[in-house]
């Protein structure tokens, strides 16, 4: 056996500890704790600013609470775009247990309920920032339920709001679209956005790792919600004429085509829709065919829809009166060594015939009677060459030059539609002088109960005896006589022109528009029609474009509560009808 060790014997036991150590030990000990307060002391109280915005930094996050953002109506009250619930999905990658079975399953079924690819879904929360990725914005509320309802940790939402559109691509170009972010970024959506978007408010919090609300931080400033925008635009002529023109440019094999209708009072759009459109609901694959706003964006010559212009400017000067004698013959006049075309030779016609027949010889030899200053101001007096003053984003100014520039051969092409451009919207604008006892009114989107005050242009008496000549023009004899409508008196103006392509002009693409208003002699409303190179074998503004300018002005006025102005025979037809026992 060992012997026992008697450690009280030890000599280093023994020994005694020297007194400094120990309290060298103890004082060790105490100025470790004062550090420790010292430093406790700075952090706490001394310079905890630092420490405190790193702390926000990691924890304090300022949550943004949407404003909704307003409704954009039509001139009745209906919505045209409006904000729903749409809660978008995101992530904490890092935060999901992907090894585990059980998340896969639930990982495959919210890739399933969100339209997305297994591929496409996991390639997100792969993503190299760890802490935040967003899965898909702005899905439809039963859908954000359902995922909620599988409960996986790391998959959370964040409330938002989606735009629809009810009318789809009917209004489609009028009312526009918004991004992801809920910003304008066309038509009305865009020329409003300050005001449809309202104002973001905040509330200040303090969150975990987990990205859960803990505690609030100061006050929460409460949104401002953005206000309602009411359009003139009315969504039954909005969605008639769109539909008759999307019919048109069909049947006519047709590249695309505009319509404007305005109100002959107030200057208000009534409808302004274009073919080819976009659904503003699913805008997956546009394209900039479908996106143009042509009726406001694309320029054009105008063709014989002049005439009634060149030929109002030469009454309210004196130079003609609406008989006075024009001889058209051959058909043909040579100006400055080029040669101007009729499609006839309609011989000696009055002022009334040139319009009728619209006579290109007819409306050079009245241009004639004219310098080109008193052309070119009543051409700019009307609104050409000037960008129109209304509300919305892309409307053009159109071309016309300077007239000291003009030379004989432009004076005499101007007369009847050639040398300068304009829009769609332009060219019906012009025509309120003639819808408004010679003032020339303002083009409004927004809508107005008050008739509007027109800057005079034209003599009543002058404006008078135009809507008789435009009156004679859609009759029998006349240009346009599919423009006639059943019950309502009509006037207006054909047109029918070569595209320019480059320096010159393409021989078999045209331009084929109908500009006009109703009833004739107390004109409610003006509506003008292009269809943009028609291939079906008609071409004329008279056989493409009048027909959808009747449609919807026999409509339009039903729709306005306007009286028809002529007699409506009733038309009954009888069947005889075998009845047996």
């Amino acid at each position: 056996m060992s012997k026992s060790v008697l450690y009280t014997s030890s000599p280093l036991l023994a020994s005694k500890t020297p007194v400094w150590r120990s309290k060298f030990i103890v004082a060790a000990i105490a100025m470790g704790f004062v550090v420790l307060a010292a430093r406790a002391a700075y952090v706490q109280v001394i310079d905890n600013d630092f420490f405190q915005k790193q702390g926000e930094v990691r924890f304090a996050r300022t949550l943004a609470l949407p404003a909704y953002r307003g409704r954009i109506l039509d001139r009745n009250g209906q919505i045209l775009a409006s904000s729903v619930p749409a809660p978008s999905i995101w992530a904490i990658p890092e935060d999901i247990e992907r090894d585990d079975p059980a998340v896969q399953a639930k990982l495959r079924q919210v890739a399933s309920l969100l339209g997305m690819s297994q591929k496409d879904f996991d390639k997100k929360l792969k993503d190299e920032d760890k802490t935040f990725v967003w899965i898909k914005r702005q899905v439809d509320e039963p859908i954000a339920k359902a995922i909620a309802a599988l409960g996986l940790k790391g998959i959370y939402q964040r409330k938002e709001y989606k735009r629809q559109y009810p009318e789809g691509e009917s209004a489609a170009h009028v009312v526009g679209f918004t991004n992801v972010e809920d910003k304008g970024q066309e038509g009305i959506e865009l020329e409003f956005n300050k005001d449809l978007a309202g104002k973001a408010g905040s509330r200040r919090v303090i969150k975990d790792r987990l990205g859960r609300v803990v505690e609030d931080v100061g006050e929460q400033v409460a949104p401002i919600e953005g206000k309602d925008i009411q359009l003139s635009i009315d969504s039954k002529v909005q969605f008639f004429a769109y539909q008759k023109l999307r019919d048109a440019v069909v049947a006519n094999k047709a590249k695309a085509g505009s319509v404007v209708v305005l109100d002959a009072i107030t200057g208000e759009l009534l409808a302004m829709a274009n073919y080819p459109s976009f659904d503003p609901n699913n805008r997956q694959n546009l394209t900039g065919e479908q996106l143009r706003n042509r009726a406001m964006t694309d320029v054009f010559e105008p063709g014989s829809t002049m005439k009634p212009i060149t030929v109002a400017t030469a009454l309210e000067l004196g130079r003609i009166t609406p008989q006075t004698v024009i001889d058209t013959s051959p058909g043909r006049i040579t100006v400055a060594g080029a040669t101007i075309h009729d499609d006839s030779n309609f011989g000696v016609l009055t002022v009334e015939g040139v319009i009728q027949k619209s006579s290109n010889v007819g409306a050079t030899k009245i241009s004639q009677r004219m310098s080109a200053q008193e052309m070119w101001n009543a051409f700019t007096a009307v609104g050409f060459g000037q960008k129109p003053q209304v509300t919305f984003p892309g409307a053009v100014t159109g071309r016309l030059r300077p007239w000291k520039t003009w030379r004989p051969i432009e004076q005499a092409t101007m007369s009847y539609g050639y040398g300068l451009s304009a829009s769609l919207l332009q060219i019906a604008h012009a025509y309120t002088a003639f819808a408004h006892d010679g003032g020339i009114i303002p083009v409004t989107l927004l809508k107005s109960d008050t008739p509007a005050v027109g800057v005079p242009v034209f003599t009543p008496k002058v404006v008078g005896e135009v809507r008789k000549m435009l009156h004679m023009a859609a009759g029998p004899g006349g240009t346009a006589p599919l423009a006639q409508t059943m019950g309502y008196s009509v006037g207006g103006k054909t047109g029918t022109a070569h595209k320019q392509v480059g320096k010159g002009y393409a021989s078999n693409k045209y331009r084929a528009w109908y500009t006009g208003m109703s009833p004739i002699d107390k004109p409610r409303i003006i509506v003008a029609v292009m269809i943009d190179e028609p291939s079906g074998g008609q071409y004329f503004g008279g056989l493409v474009a009048a027909p959808v300018f009747s449609q919807v002005v026999q409509q339009t006025l039903r729709i306005m509560n306007v009286p028809p102005d002529l007699a409506v025979k009733p038309e009954i037809m009888a069947n005889s009808v075998k009845e047996s026992f």
